[in-house]
């Protein structure tokens, strides 16, 4: 079964107009070709996209969720990834068509009467425009804290200035130096309402780590990744317990893609580790865990196939 065999459904949209928002980050507005209403979508929707070098990838929607003529997608070109951002702002401007399929939730949000809580770094706030859009118009309570290097790299900078977010959208820039980043403990140490986080996996898991006294349910965390290989990945292979095969899983591939690839069918969703869909046992070998969702006592014995890989030469896991 190969990867296309797992994308979802995709439907032409075309690009009414593109613009950068701030430093290598474009946005770009989808319709309906025929000027059509688009399917309803829900704060924290992504939607998948086939870019014009063929690599299919999510991107969160950010606008409206009550608007039904349009999507509005925010990319960052990333440097190091796999050319699926990089094709997206190179190769497409206004009137192209792009396959787009219908939006998918998962980082949808929970009703909370004591509101909620936003952190994101970078890229990150595109889910986060859409909830707080929403949450504004129903006049819910919410405050976001936003991550970013400088001014020129915040998207969205005129949209979070806006007088009716006064009080309500903390804006951090730390230069890319650790030693100026947010400090995340005053926002965290008193639960209240539901927290939602998406950024880069380095602020993913010092929020993660810092709400183990938090309710596991109020916590929640989004992660789109186009990263290339490690620098210290290698290859490794998965031994299935039930039928004793093995698969072989390259530098550059993850499990859950080497399993697909052997023609099994393993359920996912999110493929970032963030969603808990493709949990399996763990029986043997060491893993070098890279979710966001298995707490310490978990990873001992399940793994999350989208994400993570092997410390040794060999896993062994329940399938």
């Amino acid at each position: 079964m190969t990867s296309a065999e797992h994308d979802p459904p995709m439907f032409p949209r075309r690009v009414t107009r593109t613009e950068r928002i701030a430093a290598d980050i474009h946005s770009f507005e989808l319709r309906d070709p025929a000027g059509a209403d688009l399917p309803e979508f829900s704060a924290g929707s992504h939607v998948s996209v086939r870019v014009p070098n063929g690599l299919v990838r999510k991107y969160s929607l950010c606008n409206d969720p009550a608007e039904r003529d349009r999507y509005v997608i925010a990319v960052k070109r990333e440097a190091d990834g796999r050319g699926g951002s990089d094709s997206l702002i190179r190769d497409v401007a206004a009137g192209a068509e792009l396959p787009v399929s219908a939006p998918i939730n998962n980082f949808a949000l929970t009703k909370s009467s004591a509101g909620y809580v936003f952190i994101a770094g970078g890229i990150g706030i595109t889910p986060i425009m859409s909830m707080i859009r929403q949450l504004q118009a129903n006049g819910d309570r919410f405050k976001l804290y936003y991550c970013t290097r400088s001014p020129d790299a915040t998207a969205f900078r005129g949209d979070l200035a806006a007088p009716a977010l006064r009080g309500k959208v903390t804006i951090h820039h730390d230069g890319g130096d650790l030693a100026r980043a947010l400090d995340l403990w005053p926002i965290v140490e008193k639960p209240r309402g539901h927290l939602y986080c998406c950024g880069p996996r380095g602020l993913m898991q010092a929020v993660r780590d810092m709400t183990g006294h938090w309710s596991p349910s109020a916590v929640h965390f989004e992660s789109f990744t186009d990263a290339a290989p490690r620098r210290d990945d290698k290859p490794f292979t998965v031994r299935l317990a039930r039928s004793g095969r093995v698969i072989e899983v390259p530098v550059g591939a993850t499990i859950l893609e080497a399993l697909r690839a052997g023609g099994l069918d393993v359920p996912s969703s999110c493929e970032s580790g963030t969603c808990g869909t493709c949990r399996t046992g763990l029986i043997a070998g060491e893993a070098d865990h890279r979710d966001l969702v298995l707490s310490d006592d978990e990873r001992a014995r399940n793994i999350m196939v989208c994400v993570s890989r092997a410390r040794g030469d060999e896993l062994v896991i329940d399938r």
